[in-house]
């Protein structure tokens, strides 16, 4: 058994549940913000037979791509650094671990 967590932007969260659900994985979300840009993450915790973990990682990836946003000049960019230009940021895309599961119970 596997547990993979995968970070994924906020506005791609509901989109990859979705389609998790549709694959009849079964998904834990938190809602968790992220370091740098302090911007909204949802972190998702999906517990799985070690044979599907490549299907459940296809899934995420079917729905989580990156792109470039411009950050208004006035946001904090991390590390109490303000910018007053607006800056062009990469967003989106998902961090997947995949870690080994000693037990597991349902109660």
């Amino acid at each position: 058994m596997k547990l993979v967590t995968a970070i994924v932007n906020k506005e791609d969260s509901k989109a990859v549940c979705n389609e998790l659900l549709r694959a009849h994985f079964y998904v834990t979300r938190l809602a968790t913000t992220g370091g740098f840009l302090m911007a909204g993450n949802m972190t998702l915790m999906i517990g799985t037979e070690d044979d599907r973990v490549d299907e459940c990682i296809a899934c995420i990836s079917k729905c989580c791509k990156q792109r470039t946003e411009i950050v208004p000049g006035t946001a904090s960019i991390g590390l109490g650094i303000e910018s007053a230009m607006p800056i062009e940021v990469t967003v989106g895309g998902a961090t997947v671990f995949v870690t080994n599961v000693e037990r597991f119970e349902k109660l």
